[in-house]
């Protein structure tokens, strides 16, 4: 729990979601859909890279 009250509710979810994005897009990738599982796959960085982003948004009006 005391992580989730560092990283905040908002970005443990996020992170969450982007580690089963990131299982589906695995199956998808072994079970034959190559392109589905790729397309999928790189959904994961993106919402990283926009968590990030939002973060350094909210640092920076500090």
């Amino acid at each position: 729990m005391n992580l989730i009250n560092k990283l905040g509710i908002a970005n443990a979810i996020m992170l969450v979601l982007c580690f089963l994005i990131i299982l589906f897009a695995e199956y998808l990738f072994l079970t034959g859909e190559k392109l589905h599982g790729i397309f999928l796959g790189l959904w994961a960085p993106t919402l990283l890279g926009v968590m990030i982003f939002l973060k350094l948004i909210k640092n920076e009006r500090r």
